[in-house]
């Protein structure tokens, strides 16, 4: 349970949410694909959890973490059975993702298949993007806009405007929590040579970004009522937003940005369950 991080669940439950909320009143939803919809998105997000957690363990990187214990660096677990864990959780993707697919077009098992490429070479493999400062790129693709808007698809099998807007306000909440993962982890991750996004822009820029995102999410809330009104509900979370971001424009450093953390984490389920509830109610 440690390993599968389940506070970061909410970056998987949230798209599935806003997908499914953009689908709500297209006419011809599939309801039951949605919990299959639930269970990729959530078996993903354990698998690069439990992947993350046996790479960085085997390269040493995660010996001088300030944020909670990692499973193989802290000696609780063998890295043999961590990476088990992190192939069964994408298993179950894969089984799931396979019934979706049967039931509307073989294409998305190309879209599986580059969801658990990104999953492992995150942290894994000879050249990991994540030590490349790509990490926010790739978080936003699969976290926001491919969990997002594939939800969708599987729904009403056709793609919309509304629910691309919405990955994108998913992707940025996503990117947000890494950034702060990334800054609190900055000093350790330069030591050790894991060159994330924050080490190469440096401090004040990644704080920046962190702001920029959270501001970004609450645009495209705004794009989004265009066509659903109120989904303007999820301006409910922007007092949240704003804590965390004085937070991290005052200098929050080090186990300060676990507190951080967690209140990213409180301003991406509230923005999703207000949101997810506009677009119902202006279905």
């Amino acid at each position: 349970m440690l390993g599968a991080r389940p506070r970061t669940l909410p970056a998987a439950i949230v798209p599935v949410a806003l997908g499914a909320g953009a689908a709500a009143g297209d006419g011809g939803a599939v309801w039951w694909r949605l919990p299959l919809a639930l269970i990729v998105s959530l078996a993903l997000q354990v698998g690069v959890n439990y992947a993350n957690d046996y790479s960085d363990g085997v390269r040493g990187t995660d010996d001088a973490r300030v944020g909670p214990l990692r499973l193989v660096a802290s000696g609780l677990a063998e890295p043999g059975a961590v990476k088990r864990a992190a192939f069964i959780a994408f298993g179950v993707a894969a089984v799931a993702g396979l019934i979706l697919a049967a039931a509307t077009t073989w294409w998305l098992l190309a879209v599986g298949a580059a969801s658990i490429l990104a999953a492992w070479f995150y942290t894994g493999g000879p050249r990991p993007y994540g030590y490349a400062g790509l990490g926010e790129l790739f978080v936003f693709v699969f976290f926001g806009l491919v969990a997002t808007v594939g939800t969708t698809y599987v729904l009403i099998e056709r793609l919309t405007s509304l629910t691309t807007v919405m990955g994108a306000g998913a992707g940025c909440l996503a990117c947000a929590l890494l950034v702060i993962n990334n800054l609190r982890d900055r000093p350790s991750d330069e030591a050790v040579g894991k060159r994330t996004l924050a080490v190469r822009i440096g401090d004040a820029s990644t704080r920046a970004l962190y702001v920029a995102l959270l501001i970004a999410a609450f645009v495209c809330v705004a794009i989004a009522a265009r066509w659903r009104p109120w989904v303007l509900l999820a301006f409910g979370a922007a007092p949240l937003a704003a804590v965390a971001a004085h937070l991290v424009r005052g200098g929050a450093a080090g186990r300060e940005l676990i507190a951080v953390l967690g209140a990213t984490g409180r301003v991406q389920l509230t923005y999703g369950a207000f949101a997810t509830l506009g677009l119902v109610l202006s279905r």
